[in-house]
């Protein structure tokens, strides 16, 4: 689901309700709507129910823990997840990359910051859908990337679910098959902005791509690491009829 920063529907899974209040509060005042689960199970069922454009999750939740659901909302759903985490260290911020979600903000945090976030991957999952004239389908290998409504399918034609980093990126590849990217070059190419990625997480990010589009991740064909250059797609990309 596609939609503008201005009417979006947030859900906040947060145990703590002075932190929920805050974050709900933080959202609407800039015009979105806000829900709060103080656990998985509340959200589970809040999500059978409703679509929401994104998810602020805690990882440090009671029962089943924010890592975990992460993982299991990504294999099911595209939605944008920002993760909320009292760990400051970069190997547990990688670690909420490597199960799939977006970004991360580190407590305590600004709610002002945590708003210029929400807006940056909304306005990234929506990226591009004013002007239709250059959202043509590409295909490459027999995969079908559809830039219009940012979904992936496999030769198959089965949805694949990718985050929204990892669209980003794999559309950038598309765009720019056969050219060496470095890191920089991609952080500028996925409109990535404030909330985006620092450059350890966006070879997470290609990492976890390359489990999605390679028949063998740990040596990869399409998405080859250059060595001091970047990354560069090998595939033959064109448009899809």
């Amino acid at each position: 689901m596609q939609t503008s920063p201005a009417n979006a529907k947030i859900l906040i899974v947060e145990d703590d309700p002075e932190i929920g209040k805050l974050l709900a509060l933080a959202v609407q005042e800039n015009g979105m709507i806000a829900t709060v689960a103080e656990d998985g199970h509340v959200m589970n069922s809040l999500m059978r129910n409703n679509e929401f454009d994104l998810i602020i999750l805690d990882v440090m939740l009671p029962g089943e823990d924010g890592l975990s659901i992460c993982r299991r909302v990504r294999a099911e759903r595209t939605t944008p997840i920002i993760l909320l985490t009292a760990l400051g260290e970069e190997i547990d911020r990688i670690v909420g990359l490597e199960v799939g979600a977006d970004d991360y903000v580190t407590k305590p945090f600004s709610p002002r910051e945590v708003v210029a976030r929400i807006r940056s991957l909304l306005r990234r999952a929506s990226y591009g859908l004013a002007n239709t004239t250059v959202q043509r389908k590409l295909r490459f290998e027999g995969w079908q990337i559809d830039p219009l409504r940012r979904q992936l399918h496999d030769p198959s034609n089965a949805r694949v679910a990718v985050t929204t980093t990892e669209f980003d990126l794999l559309l950038a590849f598309c765009r720019n098959p056969g050219r060496v990217i470095t890191r920089e070059e991609l952080l500028s190419l996925t409109h990535t902005g404030l909330a985006g990625p620092i450059e350890r997480s966006v070879d997470v990010h290609i990492s976890r791509l390359r489990q999605k589009i390679e028949a063998d991740p740990k040596n990869p064909v399409l998405l080859q690491t250059v060595r001091l250059g970047g990354y560069m797609f090998t595939a033959s990309v064109d448009q899809a009829s």
